[in-house]
Parts: C-alpha cells; structure tokens; sequence
C-alpha cells in the first residue's frame, strides 16, 4: 500500500482586503499599523492595484483593488488583530485616537478584551488583547 503524506496547515500565509482606492487603503493601513511593503502588484495595464507587506506576527497582509468586493464586505468584521493584553489595547486606543480614528469603547469579546474600528472602505478591524483571566 502506498505511503500517504499527511497534509497540514503550518498557519495563515495571507489575508487579502479588498478595497475601493488603494492609495488611500495603503496611506491607512501603512501609517497605522508601521508595514513595510514587500511587493506591489501591476495589472497587465502597468498600474499596481495590489500590494503585499512584509508578515508581522507570521501573517502578511494584502491589499487589493476590487471596489465590488470591497462594497459588498462593508460592515464586515473581516481582520482581528492581536495585541497585548490590557496594556496593548490602551496603547491602541491612545493611537487611534491620536489620530482621529473613531473606535468602539474595549469590551469584552468572547476571549479577551476588544476594540474596534473601521477602515477607509468601512470593513470593520478588530484589536483582540489576551484571554480573561
């Protein structure tokens, strides 16, 4: 009988975000979160219209043109990010403030405690800190 090769996931590679503007998901997502982009990419047209950065916690994250996709996802809680516990969401809080990002108030979320707000396409972000205690 033939050997099978047991096929597992190692974690997530990507996740993509579909958005209307890309430079102006990019300002957003650049500035706030400190990415580094590692690679844009060109439609056959020459013009980028999606961009990947460098993984920050083992995930990288992508961004693409696609305002049909990006419409239809409004509202959606698409990304939870984890952060520090407590001290973390207080920073973040402080951040988003700084920079006048409107942001719910942290509550507690089924495993931690949350905060969120929305992006320039109004796809809803996450900030998850820690488990209760």
């Amino acid at each position: 009988m033939e050997a099978r090769v047991t096929a597992t996931i190692q974690g997530i590679h990507h996740v993509k975000v579909p958005v209307t503007y890309l430079a102006t998901s990019r300002q957003f997502y650049e500035a706030l979160f400190r990415l580094t982009v590692l690679l844009e990419f060109p439609d056959s047209d020459g013009v980028v219209r999606g961009v990947a950065y460098q993984p920050v916690g083992g995930v990288s994250l992508a961004l693409r043109e696609d305002p049909d996709r990006a419409v239809a996802l409004a509202g959606y809680d698409l990304i939870a990010f984890a952060v520090e516990p407590a001290t973390g969401i207080e920073a973040w809080v402080a951040e988003l403030d700084s920079r006048g990002i409107e942001h719910s108030d942290p509550a507690p979320g089924a495993v931690g405690t949350v905060v969120g707000f929305d992006d320039p396409d109004h796809l809803k972000i996450v900030l998850y800190a820690g488990a209760p205690q």
